[in-house]
C-alpha cells in the first residue's frame, strides 16, 4: 500500500482553520462541538439543486435542502415540508399543503439578514427554474407537468402562501417519488437573481446544515442550522451535529488509512475500503475489527451492467457483429456473474440473474421473468446460431471502461475467449469515457443504473426509444415498440400490481433482446467509527446526517 501526503494551499489551510478556532470563544465551548468528518472520493460540482446530477450533488444537497416530500428508508414518500396533499380523483392535480414554520438560511439579500419563512410562491419559482435547460438538467422530469391554457406558463400555482398546486397533462404514478428527487428542493428567488450563475457556490436552502466553506476539490465545511425545523423523538431540535467536514483526497489508500487512524468517522463505498484489510471472503468485517468499527452492509438500488450499442442507423453500429442479438445473448451466458460478485466484490452484491430491476422493487421477480444463468454450452449454441461458430470470423470486440471497473471488464474478456469469443479491454479516463457513451461512440461500455425515485419505471426509463442519448438516458439506443407500449401503459396506470407485470414484461424483452449485460445488483458499504449513532441508511445510497450523533 502506498501513502501519499496530500498538501492543502496556505491559504486553505489558514481559511479551515479560522473556521474552526471561531467556532466557539473559548477551548471548553469549541471541544464540545460534535464534528463529522468523512471523506468523499467524487467531486461536489455544484450546490444548486437545479443541477442535482451526480451522487456526489445530491449527497450535498441532501444537507443543504428540503422539498416538499421526502423518502423514509422503507422508500416510501413521507411529508416534508408539505404537511400534508390531495390527488384528485381523475390524477392529474395534486394539492399541497405546506408547513409555516421553516426558514430559509439566513443571508444579506434576506431583510436583516435574516432568513424568511417558506411559501408556495418559492416552490413555484424553483420548480419553473427547472424547465429551462440553461439552468438545469432536470427539463425531463417536468415535461409531464401541463400549461396554463392558451400559454406556455408551466401549470404550478400559489393558491395562497401555504397552497400549491400542480397539474400534469395527464396522469403519472411516480410523480410523488420524483418530487422527492432533490432537483425540487425549494430555493428563495431574491437569493437566486442575486447571485445568478454563482448560486450554486453560494446555496442558501432549509436543511440542517448550511455552507460555510468551500473549496473545489479540496475541502467543503458545513454548519449546523440552529433554525431547523425538525426535532427528534424527545423534542430536541436537529441536528445533533455543529460541524460536517468533508475532505476529497483522491487517493482510496490514504483516505482508508485515516479512517483507521480515527482522523475520519465514514469513508463510503466499496472503491474507498481496503477490502482485503477489512473484509473477510463472504463479505462480512474480519473478526479483529468488529469491536473497533462498523460496517454498514445493505442492499442497493443499483444495477452495474455493460451497455451495448444497437443502433444500426449509426455507421459505428452497421458492420458490427454486436447487432446481432444471437451474439449479445451468447454473451450474456457466458459470464459467471457469481464468480464476479465472490472473487471482485467479496460477495458485496447480488448476481445479475433475474433482469434489470432490482431487488427490493416491487416488480423484481426472478421466479417469473427467465434471467441468464452461467452455462457455457448454451453460449457456444448461441454463438453458432449467430454464425459464429467457435468464434470463427468474429471480429475482436472492444470492452471499454474506466480504471476503476477495469478487473472486471477483464474477468468477462478472460470469460468470453473461453467460448471462443475474442475481447480486448479499452481504459478511458472517466470524463471522456463518460461523454463518449453519451455521444455513442462505444460499442460495448460499462455503465450502472443507480435509483432516483422508488419506482421500477426508473429502471426501464433507461430502454425507452424516445429517450435516446445524448439527450436521454438510452445509452444503447434500444428500440423495440412492444417495450415502448409497455413502458407508456406503465405511466398512466393506477393499479401497482398490473404495473409491475407490465414491468416484468419490459424486463423480459431485455433479457430476450440482450442490449445490456446486467452483472449484479449493488450493496451499500459504508465504514463506520463506534462513536458515530444515528446514520440513516435507505436503498438509494444518500447521506442524511440530520439525526447523527457522536458519542
Amino acid at each position: 500500500m502506498k501513502f501519499r501526503l496530500f498538501l492543502l494551499p496556505i491559504a486553505a489551510i489558514a481559511g479551515i482553520t479560522m473556521l474552526f478556532s471561531n467556532c466557539g470563544d473559548d477551548s471548553k465551548n469549541k471541544d464540545s462541538r460534535e464534528v463529522f468528518r468523512f471523506n468523499e472520493l467524487g467531486e461536489v460540482t455544484s450546490l444548486d439543486p437545479a443541477l442535482a446530477g451526480s451522487f456526489e450533488n445530491n449527497w450535498a444537497l441532501n444537507q443543504l435542502y428540503n422539498g416538499l416530500v421526502e423518502m423514509d428508508t422503507a422508500l416510501e414518500v413521507k411529508p416534508c415540508i408539505a404537511k400534508t396533499w390531495n390527488i384528485t380523483d381523475d390524477g392529474l392535480e395534486y394539492i399541497f399543503h405546506l408547513r409555516n414554520d421553516v426558514f430559509f438560511h439566513d443571508n444579506p439579500q434576506f431583510p436583516g439578514g435574516k432568513g424568511r419563512v417558506v411559501t408556495a410562491s418559492d416552490f413555484v419559482f424553483s420548480f419553473i427554474r427547472l424547465f429551462d435547460k440553461k439552468i438545469s438538467n432536470a427539463s425531463t422530469l417536468v415535461d409531464g407537468i401541463d400549461v396554463e391554457f392558451g400559454t406556455t406558463t408551466p401549470a404550478i400555482k400559489a393558491i395562497d402562501d401555504t397552497t400549491l398546486s400542480i397539474r400534469l397533462i395527464k396522469p403519472f404514478k411516480p410523480f410523488l417519488g420524483i418530487l422527492t428527487m432533490k432537483y425540487f428542493s425549494v430555493v428563495p428567488k431574491e437569493v437566486v437573481q442575486f447571485y445568478k450563475n454563482d448560486f450554486g457556490t453560494h446555496p442558501i436552502g432549509t436543511g440542517p446544515f448550511k455552507l460555510k466553506f468551500w473549496k473545489e476539490k479540496t475541502s467543503l465545511i458545513l454548519d449546523k442550522n440552529p433554525k431547523y425545523f425538525k426535532f427528534d423523538e424527545l423534542g430536541v431540535r436537529l441536528p445533533h451535529l455543529d460541524i460536517v467536514s468533508v475532505s476529497f483526497v483522491k487517493d482510496p489508500d490514504a483516505a482508508f488509512m485515516e479512517f483507521m487512524s480515527g482522523d475520519l468517522d465514514m469513508i463510503s463505498g466499496i472503491d474507498a475500503i481496503n477490502k482485503e484489510k477489512v473484509l473477510a471472503k463472504d463479505g462480512t468485517l474480519k473478526i479483529n475489527l468488529q469491536s473497533k468499527i462498523t460496517l454498514i452492509s445493505v442492499p442497493f438500488l443499483k444495477t452495474d451492467y455493460f451497455g451495448i450499442l444497437i443502433d444500426e442507423n449509426l455507421e459505428l453500429v452497421k458492420n458490427s457483429p454486436l447487432r446481432i442479438k444471437f451474439l449479445r445473448q451468447a454473451i450474456n451466458f457466458a459470464i459467471d456473474r457469481e464468480k464476479i460478485v465472490r472473487y471482485r466484490r467479496y460477495n458485496l452484491g447480488t448476481p445479475a440473474t433475474g433482469g434489470f430491476i432490482p431487488p427490493d422493487m416491487h416488480a423484481y421477480d426472478p421466479k417469473k421473468l427467465q434471467g441468464f444463468r452461467y452455462d457455457q454450452d448454451k453460449a457456444r449454441e448461441l454463438l453458432d446460431l449467430a454464425g459464429f461458430p467457435g468464434g470463427k470470423g468474429l471480429k475482436t470486440i472492444t470492452i471499454t471502461t474506466t480504471s476503476s471497473y477495469v478487473d472486471i471488464a477483464e474477468d468477462v474478456a478472460s470469460q468470453l475467449k473461453e467460448i471462443g469469443i475474442n475481447a480486448e479491454v479499452d481504459i478511458m479516463p472517466p470524463t471522456a469515457f463518460k461523454s463518449a457513451v453519451a455521444d455513442n461512440k462505444l460499442l460495448m461500455f460499462r455503465k450502472s443504473w443507480i435509483c432516483d425515485y422508488p419506482d421500477p419505471e426508473n429502471f426501464m426509463s433507461v430502454f425507452y426509444s424516445k429517450h435516446y442519448s445524448p439527450s436521454g438516458s438510452n445509452y444503447t439506443h434500444f428500440h423495440h415498440s412492444e417495450f415502448d407500449r409497455y413502458y407508456e401503459r406503465s405511466l398512466v396506470e393506477q393499479n401497482d400490481s398490473i404495473r409491475s407485470e407490465l414491468f416484468l414484461r419490459m424486463d423480459q424483452i431485455l433479457v430476450e433482446e440482450s442490449p445490456v449485460i446486467p452483472l449484479y445488483y449493488d450493496r451499500i458499504v459504508r465504514l463506520v467509527q463506534k462513536s458515530v449513532t444515528g446514520l440513516v441508511v435507505d436503498p438509494t445510497n444518500s447521506i442524511n446526517l440530520e439525526r447523527v450523533r457522536k458519542n
